[in-house]
């Protein structure tokens, strides 16, 4: 069974939007006592944090979908409605989140540190608090908005100083359990490990880890064997490591042939040219091993190369290939930019940014584009009058109805406010009014200008009675 996992694909999402409330206050002797309706609660977040407890990404591969809770809507008497609880999942050290594109949206490395995948809707406003002096009374609230929905790819890769590469069965996992107290899987077949191990080294002063990748072979960087699925586990480490096996018994094979190999396979899949190198020559505790180590140091120290011959089982030549390691991994961490303190960089607005666009497609539809007018679309009941004025009210006060002018739209042309997959399209006519004004003119409410319904009810009932008493009293028997 599967017990590591670097790879998933997760789709995420957050809580949507409490429905605002739409109430008048009713008490005793205080008759329409104005509006209380409450707001509705956000939405939860979907929020990815490092714990440097998890190893793998497992969990999310058998559960892949995840769902913050929705905010509750708000309810009468200035009640607003609970927040959504965010879900924070938990990922290992060095995930990267990518879109379905491959797009790099974040890279969290460090405990703790968080990525928010998905954001929750905002909660509708009550019409306690869209109460205005001119609309003293509304008889509608806003609606919550929905929550995003995402589709995010986790990769794992090893945050390691070290990476231990080569063929399979070249000694890795037997160097690294040497070097560290990593216990991995040993044995004497090929692609005997199936997944990153981590150690930690130390070396006098200096402290650093080391990881041993699934060994390489040709191919491995166009998906031949397991070097695809763990070449991502390099690109974190400052130091790489060719463990060259000197004693094996493929015929067609020896160390510098081993190297070239390996070298193309990094070269091809990119990204690596920069690291330092080095060369342990591995198994020389075996007679033929340690005579064919001797034959291709020169030519391996001629290209470059720091050579260090080591034997794994004999514990041979650790020591000063440990200490060589830390003074590599030293020097690079030197070289590292220290961290600065993260800066808060305002970026106001331009003064003329009115903060959406108006464009004429090739059907001649206008459509309106920006966070403002889509937000309130998203927000309107559409089923209440009044709703559908006051975000009239409020697109002509954001500049829309002009922009539209300007566009050259005219009466009765199609306007579109939204993405092409979910608008909401309209004739469009100049100062428009609708369906509110039915109430009376924007922004004002007529109820409290007039008598109290229900006591009007009372005097027409009354006057009723009064009438049907009088007739009583006028008829006069045969």
């Amino acid at each position: 069974m599967t017990t590591f996992v670097d790879r998933v694909e997760l789709h995420v999402a957050a809580g949507n939007g409490g429905h605002g409330c739409a109430s008048v206050h009713r008490e005793k002797f205080k008759p329409l006592g104005g509006p209380d309706g409450g707001n509705g609660g956000r939405g939860g977040d979907v929020i990815l944090t490092v714990d440097q407890s998890i190893t793998t990404l497992l969990e999310y591969h058998h559960s892949p979908h995840r769902k913050a809770t929705n905010g509750k809507p708000g309810e009468g008497g200035n009640r607003s409605g609970k927040d959504g609880q965010d879900l924070v999942l938990a990922v290992p050290d060095g995930t990267v989140v990518l879109d379905k594109a491959g797009n790099v949206l974040a890279d969290l490395v460090g405990h703790g540190t968080s990525f928010v995948a998905a954001q929750g809707g905002r909660g509708g406003l009550g019409n306690a608090a869209l109460a205005s002096a001119r609309r003293k009374a509304p008889g509608f609230a806003l609606l919550g908005e929905p929550g995003d929905l995402q589709d995010v790819v986790l990769e794992l890769k090893t945050v390691a100083d070290v990476a231990l590469v080569g063929y399979p069965s070249a000694g890795k996992s037997s160097l690294i359990s040497v070097l560290s107290a990593a216990r991995p899987k040993i044995a004497d077949y090929p692609f005997t490990t199936l997944v990153p191990n981590l150690g930690v080294v130390t070396a006098g002063s200096t402290v650093y880890t080391i990881a041993d990748v699934p060994g390489l072979i040709p191919g491995a960087s166009q998906g031949k064997g397991l070097g695809l699925e763990f070449l991502r586990h390099v690109e974190r480490c400052s130091v790489l490591v060719h463990v060259l096996d000197t004693a094996t018994l493929e015929s067609d094979r020896d160390p510098s042939s081993d190297l070239d190999i390996i070298e193309e396979e990094l070269r091809q899949y990119g990204g690596l040219d920069n690291r330092p190198r080095i060369v342990v020559l591995n198994k020389t505790d075996v007679p033929d091993g340690k005579d064919l180590a001797e034959m291709v140091r020169p030519d391996l120290e001629a290209r470059g190369y720091r050579v260090f011959e080591v034997s794994a089982v004999a514990h041979l030549g650790l020591k000063e290939l440990s200490f060589a390691l830390a003074e590599l991994v030293a020097t690079s961490r030197a070289a590292k930019p220290k961290e600065e303190a993260t800066r808060i960089v305002i970026r106001p607005k331009a003064v003329d940014d009115t903060g959406f666009t108006v464009t004429r497609e090739a059907d001649g539809l206008f459509r309106v584009r920006g966070e403002k007018p889509e937000r309130w679309v998203r927000q309107t009941d559409f089923n209440n009058d009044e709703a559908v004025g006051y975000l009239a009210d409020r697109l002509n006060r954001l500049g829309v109805e002009e922009a539209l002018v300007k566009a050259g739209a005219r009466g009765g042309d199609g306007v579109a406010i939204g993405p092409e997959d979910n608008a909401v399209v309209f004739d469009w006519e100049p100062s428009l009014t609708a369906g509110a004004e039915m109430l009376g003119r924007r922004g004002e409410d007529h109820r409290f200008e007039g008598e109290r319904p229900a006591a009007q009810r009372r005097r027409d009932r009354q006057a009723e009675r009064d009438e049907a008493q009088q007739e009583f009293d006028d008829f006069e028997p045969f």
